[in-house]
């Protein structure tokens, strides 16, 4: 059942129901459970680094359009031409 959820948890990028699946992890019984279980938190562990990456590549992209606004924000037109 546990190895079920967090397959779940990880096709559905549930990164608050991954959390607390492996922190609550059930003690096996079988040694394909325990092979199961450690294929799986590889997996997690590599969704949540990829997801790190993807949101830290978010944060710098709105850094970037922050910063645009603001100096597009205070800039004067220096090129009005008087007629």
């Amino acid at each position: 059942m546990w190895i079920e959820k967090l397959q779940i948890a990880i096709i559905e990028k549930d990164t608050d129901g991954i959390d607390e699946l492996v922190s609550n992890m059930p003690d096996f019984t079988t040694l394909d459970e325990v092979k199961s279980a450690s294929s799986l938190i590889k997996e997690a562990l590599k969704l949540l680094k990829e997801l790190k990456k993807d949101t830290g590549d978010t944060l710098a992209k709105l850094k970037k359009h922050k910063d645009f606004l603001y100096v597009t924000q205070h800039q004067t037109n220096k090129f009005d031409v008087v007629s």
